[in-house]
């Protein structure tokens, strides 16, 4: 079917029918396309709400695209599809019954409030502004319509705020904050002493027999994944911008034009966030009269602050222009005088209070100074609707061609070429998993169509086609042999240092001496030293601290083994750590048991309303 669609995108037919679905798009959105299909089979109904089979048979194949991808060796075979589609479609109930939620408490967001969220997401601007087309190619590779995605935007907002609302209500009381950083805090003081893998090397021999029968029990691990050779076409906004001259002329207007962002003021703020919350007024007020009462800005910070790292710093956040803070923010700091302090400021961080420490302007430099920058600028925006204008030629051109090679002299673009291509990827721009997935579809691979132009960047397009494909080939022993070898050395290796390692701790344990044991070495003492202490190996700390207290009058032993050696540990105390219960750490770790809280009474509320729903199947 789709080569019939191919070959008549060009008939008089195809025409009029275009010019049909322009005319009803333009004057009734895609709406009236999608809402004109009546009768669409549905997978399961949720107090009387349909879910319908085309969302359901997307958001599968969706979801077996990207586990597909998390496999070194992609196989389709591997994948349990009865699985699949039993957690997509518990997922769009329980959706269902939050939107569903959602809606009964009033929550909702109206058309321009779509519009706002979606004009203000990166992924689909070019230089800091909304794109149309960027946004519909955006949401095309997802495999959703437009309105499809704006449903699915509405729905997951409202949600949310419903979760963040629960989550935000955590209580845990003091005492659980004081007992786990009780255990946090912690330090031990140890001794190790090291096995190096010398030490049983003469215990080590792989055969010939047994590297054969690991090829054999792992031929799987041995293959050459399918690959594919391609030749592509890359259309980049930066490529056109470097195509474009500027005149002194129109440079010298441009400077002009952007002399007073050239000379741009820099404001020095600082701040105490406080997340949103029912106590969030109180802590403000809290904070507000004890400025007033003379104390520091930059202790209250350390001691209230939610923003963990300027807090470090007294709240410190440093110089930045306009266009770096969220707007009620910087609106707030520019209204400033220097020394001054805000009023509360809402933002979706939480809520914040702001002081102005410092004011610097800069003269506008001298044109020779930036020049090529200016230039650049300027090449760039002159390419931006030459970039759009070309991409729309090169999607239409590609799709009707048979090759790449008239598409590409058509709009003066180069073919390059990629070898090796893997469902894994390969080099850029084939680090891209859209791209990957479509050099792989069936329309591109069996049937020698080209790709449709995928964007693999900011303003960096590809249309790739398959030159040459190679199916997956089993490696030959020989080819092998040694990495074979190899692994096994390694295993058999920490096989051993296990050994020796636990016949140490055995012996202390019974009292013997290192003499005893036949250990060279001498034990290394440590103290004092904490969960997130560096210089010593990761598997020793955790080994550390997951053995028991030892007796009094003795240490408790144990070990830990990498490739190259290993650690035989004594445990000999272990102090538990200091508890500073109004310090900003404390606070903090209170906060985010909070959360933990609230996330699992959301979690016991998404399961009392799933419970309460009526769900149908046919």
């Amino acid at each position: 079917m789709l080569q019939d669609i191919r070959e008549n995108a060009q008939s008089t037919i195809a025409k009029v029918i275009v010019g049909l679905l322009i005319v009803t798009l333009s004057l009734w959105g895609v709406d009236a396309i999608i809402g004109g299909i009546a009768g669409e089979p549905e997978v399961a109904t949720v107090n009387g709400e349909e879910i319908t089979e085309r969302e359901f048979l997307r958001l599968v194949q969706l979801e077996s695209q990207s586990r597909l991808s998390r496999m070194e060796t992609p196989d389709p075979s591997l994948l349990n599809e009865d699985r699949i589609r039993q957690e997509v479609l518990e997922s769009l109930i329980q959706q269902q019954v939050l939107t569903q939620d959602a809606d009964e408490q009033g929550l909702a967001l109206d058309k321009a409030d779509v519009d706002a969220l979606i004009t203000q997401m990166p992924q689909f601007q070019i230089d800091g502004k909304f794109n149309a087309e960027r946004f519909t190619t955006t949401v095309r590779n997802m495999g959703m319509g437009v309105q499809e995605f704006r449903d699915a935007l509405r729905k997951q907002y409202v949600i949310n705020q419903i979760r963040a609302g629960i989550v935000q209500s955590g209580l845990v009381p003091n005492e659980n904050a004081e007992r786990l950083m009780r255990i946090q805090n912690q330090t031990r003081d140890f001794r190790t002493l090291s096995v190096a893998a010398d030490s049983v090397a003469e215990d080590v021999e792989v055969t010939d027999a047994e590297i054969e029968a690991f090829y054999e029990d792992n031929s799987q691990a041995f293959q050459q994944p399918e690959q594919v050779d391609a030749a592509y076409i890359t259309l980049s906004l930066g490529a056109l911008a470097e195509g474009i001259e500027v005149s002194d002329e129109d440079l010298q207007a441009y400077y002009e034009q952007r002399s007073s962002d050239l000379a741009r003021e820099e404001r020095r703020a600082a701040h105490i966030l406080i997340e949103d919350g029912e106590s969030a007024d109180e802590t403000m007020a809290t904070i507000q009269e004890r400025l007033a009462a003379g104390e520091s800005f930059a202790d209250l910070a350390q001691e209230f602050s939610a923003d963990a790292v300027s807090a470090k710093e007294g709240g410190d956040l440093g110089f930045a222009g306009r266009g770096v803070y969220d707007q009620a923010f910087e609106e707030a700091l520019f209204a400033l005088d220097e020394g001054e302090l805000s009023e509360p400021v809402e933002t979706s961080f939480g809520v914040h209070l702001i002081k102005l420490e410092d004011v610097r302007r800069s003269e506008v430099p001298a044109l020779a100074e930036i020049e090529q920058q200016l230039r650049s600028e300027l090449a760039r925006e002159r390419a931006e609707d030459k970039f759009i204008e070309v991409r729309t030629r090169l999607a239409d051109a590609a799709y009707a061609a048979d090759d790449l090679a008239g598409p590409a002299e058509e709009l003066g673009l180069e073919i390059r070429e990629v070898e090796g291509v893997t469902r894994n990827g390969g080099p850029a721009p084939f680090d891209h998993e859209g791209l990957v997935r479509q050099l792989f579809s069936v329309d591109v691979l069996e049937d020698s169509y080209n790709t449709e132009l995928i964007d693999v960047g900011d303003s960096v397009s590809v249309v790739a086609r398959v030159r040459e494909y190679r199916e997956a080939q089993q490696l030959d022993l020989d080819q092998v042999a040694n990495d074979i070898r190899a692994q096994l050395v390694a295993q058999k290796t920490r096989e051993a240092l296990q050994d020796r390692a636990q016949q140490v701790v055995d012996g202390l344990e019974s009292g013997q001496s290192l003499e005893e044991l036949g250990v060279d070495g001498e034990w290394i003492e440590n103290d004092a030293v904490g969960r997130g202490a560096t210089g010593f190996d990761l598997g020793v700390v955790q080994t550390v601290f997951t053995m028991q207290r030892p007796e009094e009058s003795g240490s408790a032993y144990g070990h830990s083994v990498t490739a190259d050696e290993a650690t035989v540990i004594a445990l000999d105390a272990v102090n538990d750590g200091e508890v500073a219960e109004g310090g900003a750490e404390f606070k903090q770790l209170a906060q985010f048991l909070a959360s933990l809280e609230g996330q699992r009474e959301y979690a016991a509320y998404q399961e009392f309303l799933r419970d309460q729903a009526d769900v149908e199947r046919p």
